[in-house]
């Protein structure tokens, strides 16, 4: 079976180098035609260059088709400029993989609040701006693909990177709930974690480990979790050609009687509350109270739920 992405326009945001232009470059070559976005600036936000319009020569001389955006995610008006640059030249947009970002690593006792903010800003509200942008467009079509880039920082927690741990957490809740809003318009909306050896990372792996965790190894991926038979609504992992599954978890709900919900109360039943047994994935936020109500009667039986949470 081969994928292909053919009639299908694609945006890549932050595809100047490093896995966007990776991205980019692949979805060239499965037949799609690219927006590659890219302000061109430092790691750290700062400057500007040609970047995209190179990795647009790339693709034009490997007989693709492309061109160069060089708007900025945390501009909105920006955003929507470009959306609609791309309709009018091929008619359409499918496909969005925001990728831009940047690093501003300090701990959170010596990082000032504007490189928290701008962090926050350039990773979670310019993807949201992004997708906004496309989202109608997406809506109308009845076809939408997007990938958020999460990042094991926001799944985990990393020392030193408290702004892009943040928003890389946000982005994957972000995911989460565009999936249930764009699911009847056939919008599929997914999160990617990757671990690659590019500039943002270029100072954390040693030489052959900087070779080893190319962007080619985490392309595969990214182009399937965009690809038209895409699942929706996950976390993947993926760097150096291993790939993995993540989940946000629950446990069975532990019901504390009347007289039991008092601060000791609460203590006495805390390897309960925190045991790591019968977990699930829930798909919205509802099942967190299902499951607070099935704890309640499994205590004092069926009628003890509300009438309206009863079948």
């Amino acid at each position: 079976m081969t994928i292909s992405f053919k009639d299908r326009v694609a945006i890549v945001t932050g595809a100047g180098g490093g896995l966007g232009r990776e991205y980019a470059l692949e979805l060239a070559r499965r037949g799609a035609k690219v927006v590659v976005n890219d302000l061109g600036g430092a790691r750290d936000g700062t400057g500007t260059s040609d970047a995209a319009a190179q990795v647009v020569e790339e693709i034009e001389k490997a007989g693709g088709e492309a061109m160069s955006n060089g708007a900025s995610v945390t501009e909105y008006d920006q955003m929507e400029k470009m959306v609609a640059d791309a309709k009018q030249k091929w008619g359409g947009v499918h496909v969005l993989i925001n990728n831009a970002g940047i690093l501003r690593d300090k701990s959170f006792a010596k990082m000032s609040p504007e490189d928290f903010e701008l962090v926050v800003k350039v990773h979670l509200l310019g993807s949201a701006y992004a997708t906004k942008a496309c989202w109608e467009t997406f809506r109308e079509q009845a076809y939408g693909r997007i990938l958020m880039t999460s990042s094991s920082t926001g799944l985990f927690g990393n020392f030193g990177q408290a702004n892009y741990g943040a928003a890389k957490l946000g982005l994957a809740g972000l995911t989460k709930t565009l999936h249930l809003e764009g699911a009847k318009y056939n919008i599929r909306c997914n999160s990617l974690s990757p671990v690659a050896g590019t500039r943002m990372t270029e100072d954390l792996f040693p030489e052959e480990a900087f070779k080893l965790f190319s962007p080619e190894n985490v392309a595969p991926a990214a182009l399937y979790l965009v690809s038209e038979d895409a699942p929706t609504n996950q976390i993947v992992g993926a760097g150096a050609g291993g790939f993995h599954s993540a989940w946000v978890t629950m446990n069975d709900a532990v019901w504390l009687k009347d007289g039991e919900r008092t601060v000791e109360g609460f203590a006495a039943r805390w390897d309960d509350i925190n045991s790591m047994t019968n977990l699930i994935a829930p798909q919205s936020g509802s099942e967190q109270s299902g499951a607070i109500l099935k704890a309640m009667q499994d205590v004092l039986g069926a009628d003890a739920a509300p009438s309206s949470a009863r079948g």
